[in-house]
């Protein structure tokens, strides 16, 4: 073999390690990451669906295995469980009306504070402890302001709208409202907990509009000021324009937290008076009746509601979203 040719074959096995190389350094970067995924993730995924097809009570979880008695009894039981359409409904109001909630005031506090004025900074950082406090302090704070024999809301409705009897916000399923002469009922609970959720989270959208306003160019409002544009016209066609990608995440993210939501409602009703939703149902299977089984089959049909809704939005509004963006 010639001296050139040894040269040619060495020149073409270069590329070729190389690219082994840089194989073996792409594999070991994303192992640990499939690793925790695949424990965290996946495999309590094929858990859950695997417990929702067996008879499983709580004692004999250990006994399940994969080649155990295949059944579509959990499901008929979820289904034909009283309650379960109607909760169903509550967790599609609720999810739907903390959602637009969060990211409405979210919105309006993000406009209210782009612009720098004094104090702005602590005002911007007070926005912010909704969100980070613990569940289990601000449950307590809100069951402790709404209560009916010593809340200060119940007080100071007393003492400047006239209230006669004291309102148990947190325990009332139905509540009569009188406005115009029309006398109509709302579900007060329900309602409170959409507040609570929307109070509690509102600063996570915050944030991220918050973030999107400051990177607006400044010379696009000062030109549309200029040409005679109204705040709200300015708002229309400048500011909303570049915030719909981030309010069309920001609803996905937001409905997809609180479709699945637990422990808010837990704490401030335990999911009575009108606010068992699915997950709370959920909870219930499985510790009142130490039914694994129905309780992964709840579950597993919780999620695929949740897809089904997504597909739904991504279908018919996902475009349209980018359309406005672009």
């Amino acid at each position: 073999m010639s001296t050139s040719d040894s040269g040619v074959q060495e020149h073409r096995s270069h590329p070729q390690s190389a690219g082994r190389r840089e194989n073996r350094a792409g594999l070991a970067f994303v192992t640990p990451t499939f690793l925790v995924v695949l424990v965290v993730v996946i495999l309590p995924i094929l858990w859950t669906v695997l417990l929702a097809f067996q008879h499983s009570k709580l004692v004999d979880i250990q006994e399940n295995g994969l080649f155990g008695n295949w059944t579509l009894d959990n499901f008929e039981q979820v289904f034909g469980s009283p309650g379960f359409w109607s909760g169903l409904g509550t967790t599609l109001t609720y999810t739907i009306g903390a959602t637009a909630g969060s990211v409405l005031l979210g919105l309006v506090a993000a406009l209210a504070l782009r612009k720098p004025f004094r104090g702005r900074g602590l005002l911007r950082s007070a926005m912010l402890l909704p969100y980070v406090a613990p569940v289990v302090a601000v449950s307590f704070v809100w069951q402790v302001a709404l209560s009916p024999q010593y809340g200060v809301v119940n007080d100071w409705g007393r003492k400047l709208f006239g209230w006669h009897d004291p309102i148990a916000f947190l325990s009332t399923r139905s509540y009569e409202v009188g406005l115009l002469g029309v006398h109509f009922h709302i579900p007060l609970a329900l309602l409170t907990v959409i507040a609570f959720e929307t109070w509690r989270y509102f600063p996570f959208a915050f944030l991220f509009m918050l973030a999107r306003l400051q990177a607006v160019p400044g010379n696009l409002e000062e030109a549309a000021t200029v040409d005679g544009a109204t705040p709200t016209q300015r708002f229309r066609h400048i500011l909303l324009p570049q915030l719909m990608p981030v309010i069309a995440l920001l609803s996905v993210l937001r409905f997809i937290m609180t479709f699945n939501k637990f422990d808010d409602i837990y704490l401030l009703t335990g999911g009575g008076s009108g606010t068992d939703v699915v997950a709370v149902r959920v909870y219930n299977f499985l510790t009142a009746r130490f039914d694994v089984g129905a309780a992964a089959a709840q579950a597993l049909v919780l999620a695929v509601v949740l897809m089904a809704l997504l597909g739904i939005y991504f279908t018919f509004f996902g475009k349209k979203v980018q359309e406005e963006s672009a």
